[in-house]
């Protein structure tokens, strides 16, 4: 069982990498969350969307991918570079 799951798993994902505009069902899958994290990011207009004649709703990849990547979290090495940086920058030696 848990191998069909897999290969249907696996299946959709491929369909879906292909895809340039993705319905709900397939912005949830993509982002890997929750049918009620996906609709209160649109009721907040926090992610871009599409709602045809008021029906389904639908997504550009792109802008998924744009939200996904919309705030970095740089690692500690960068900040201490960027840190160092600025430093040297500023100081007199």
């Amino acid at each position: 069982m848990r191998n069909v799951m897999n290969a249907e798993n696996l299946q959709r994902a491929q369909v879906i990498a292909h895809k340039e505009i993705l319905s709900f069902k397939e912005a949830l899958v993509y982002l890997d969350v929750s049918e009620s994290s996906l609709y209160k990011l649109t009721h907040r207009k926090a992610i871009e969307f599409f709602k045809p004649n008021g029906g389904k709703i639908y997504f550009k990849k792109i802008d998924l991918d744009n939200w996904m990547l919309e705030i970095e979290s740089e690692s500690k090495r960068v900040l201490e570079e960027r840190i160092f940086s600025h430093l040297k920058r500023n100081c007199n030696g």
